[in-house]
C-alpha cells in the first residue's frame, strides 16, 4: 500500500522498491547524506504528489524569489528536457513531425519533458499588475489563478518560509483546490504552517539553505525523471 503522507521513510522505500525500482534506487541514495535524510519522508510525499498530477495532465508551477526563484527556474530546466536519462518523444509526435518542415531533424533532437511552468518571469504581467492592482507581491497569483486548475501543483520556495508572494500564491492554489509544497529552510515557520507537504532543511542560514535545496530538488528531479521515462515506468504522460 502506497505510505500517503506517512512520516514513516522505510515504508516509502518498500513502497518504492515494490512499484518503480529506479525511483526506489535514487530515494535510497538521498537517504545516504545525513543532512538530506531528515526531509526525506516529506521529499517522497512531494513526489508522490507531483507524480500523480503529472499523470494526469496537471502541471507544476513554481515560484521563489531571489535565489529561490533561481532555484525554481533550475527545477523546471531539468523537468522540461532530458536530465540524466533519455526521454523519447512519443511515437505519436514523430510521427506527425515527419511530415514538417525540418520535422525529421526535430524528431531525433526534441525529448520529452514533464510540465513546469515558472511563475513571475514575465515583466509585462508584473508591471501591469504593480500600476493596476496595487496590492504588493499579487503578480504571481494573478498569473496563477490565469493559468492553473486544479489538479496542478504549486511548489513554493522560500529559506524563511515568509515570502509575500508565495504566500499570496499559496491562498490561491488553496481557493483553487490545488494541493500545495513548500521547500522551506528550518521549520517550523510560517510557509511550513500553510502548506499540504513541506520539504524543510535543518538550516536557516540563506545561503546553507539554499545548498541543500539544490541537493534535495536534483534528487526529487531525478525521482519524477525515473518514474516517467525509465523501464520501469508504468504509464505514459498524457497527451493533449
Amino acid at each position: 500500500m502506497k505510505p500517503k503522507q506517512s512520516r514513516d521513510v522505510a515504508a516509502w522505500q518498500s513502497w518504492f522498491d515494490e512499484t518503480y525500482p529506479a525511483v526506489g534506487e535514487i530515494f535510497e541514495q538521498l537517504q545516504s547524506r545525513e543532512l538530506l535524510k531528515a526531509a526525506a519522508s516529506s521529499l517522497a510525499e512531494a513526489f508522490d504528489a507531483i507524480s500523480d498530477s503529472l499523470a494526469s495532465g496537471g502541471t507544476l508551477f513554481l515560484c521563489g524569489n531571489g535565489g529561490s526563484m533561481a532555484d525554481a527556474m533550475h527545477i523546471s530546466g531539468e523537468m522540461l528536457k532530458s536530465f540524466r536519462q533519455p526521454r523519447p518523444l512519443p511515437v505519436d509526435v514523430a510521427r506527425r513531425l515527419s511530415v514538417e518542415p525540418e520535422g525529421a531533424a526535430l524528431a531525433e533532437y526534441l525529448q520529452a519533458g514533464l510540465r513546469a511552468h515558472v511563475l513571475g518571469l514575465n515583466p509585462a504581467l508584473a508591471s501591469a499588475a504593480a500600476n493596476d492592482q496595487q496590492l504588493p507581491g499579487i503578480a504571481i497569483a494573478q498569473e496563477l489563478v490565469a493559468l492553473a486548475k486544479p489538479a496542478d501543483i504549486l511548489f513554493g520556495i522560500s529559506t524563511s518560509g515568509k515570502a509575500r508572494n508565495v504566500h499570496l500564491a499559496v491562498s490561491v492554489a488553496h481557493a483553487m483546490q490545488m494541493t500545495t509544497i513548500g521547500l522551506t529552510g528550518q521549520a517550523p515557520n510560517p510557509l511550513s504552517a500553510r502548506v499540504d507537504i513541506c520539504v524543510a532543511v535543518p538550516e536557516r542560514e540563506t545561503y546553507l539553505v539554499q545548498e541543500l535545496h539544490q541537493a534535495l530538488y536534483h534528487q526529487l528531479c531525478l525521482m519524477l525523471e525515473a518514474r516517467f521515462f525509465s523501464a520501469d515506468a508504468d504509464a505514459a504522460l498524457p497527451q493533449d
